[in-house]
């Protein structure tokens, strides 16, 4: 019985989140009202409230999910004995990778991600930047291997991140490039980019 309980209510909470997902990517966050959400999964407003303690909590649980994972493949990343430029196209392509997989999800982080304030704004904020701080990893590793040239690294990983990041204002399934296949074109460009120029 007590095994039901908690499966009735994982089953909820996934479904709050999945519904507060689709309502805010529709209408955006500030016009989402913590009503919608209710309407969307059939609870009254107050009864939401057993699973959430507000709108903004949900906002940062979508955060949560959009980086958590990601955050750990990047770390693997660097952590193997592959060469900079391949830890560089693996990490290009593990970013886009999960963006196109969960593109709501992401859409909704990129895109709302300034609407939260105090200690989780702080905290969302720190995980972009440990996500830079990992890319940068990356590129001074290749600089110091002189796999690639000298450039300003912090620079060079804000770029890539900024490049990945805006694919959700234009991705799409059905559109005719996989997720892999827009990766290698990333990857390459960088690559390419970095690489050191031959005299």
């Amino acid at each position: 019985m007590r095994k039901s309980v908690v499966a009735d209510a994982s089953s909820k909470d996934e479904k709050i989140f999945a519904e507060a997902v689709r309502i805010f990517r529709e209408k955006g966050y500030h016009a989402t009202s913590v009503q919608d959400i209710a309407d969307a999964v059939g609870l009254q407003k107050g009864s939401l409230y057993h699973y959430i303690s507000s709108k903004e909590e949900l906002l940062y649980k979508i955060f949560e999910r959009s980086t958590g994972a990601l955050t750990q493949e990047l770390e693997s990343i660097i952590a193997s004995a592959d060469s900079p430029t391949h830890k560089l196209h693996r990490a290009i392509e593990a970013h886009l990778t999960a963006l196109c997989e969960q593109l709501d999800t992401y859409s909704v982080y990129l895109s709302e991600r300034r609407a939260l304030s105090g200690r989780t704004h702080t905290r969302v904020r720190a995980e972009g930047e440990r996500h830079a701080r990992l890319l940068e990893q990356i590129i001074q590793e290749g600089i110091t291997q002189k796999d690639f040239r000298a450039v300003d690294s912090k620079m060079a990983a804000h770029a890539i991140l900024g490049m990945c990041n805006w694919l959700y204002q234009w991705y799409s399934p059905e559109g005719r490039l996989t997720p892999h296949e827009i990766a290698v074109i990333f990857s390459d460009l960088v690559v390419d980019g970095l690489a050191r120029r031959r005299k």
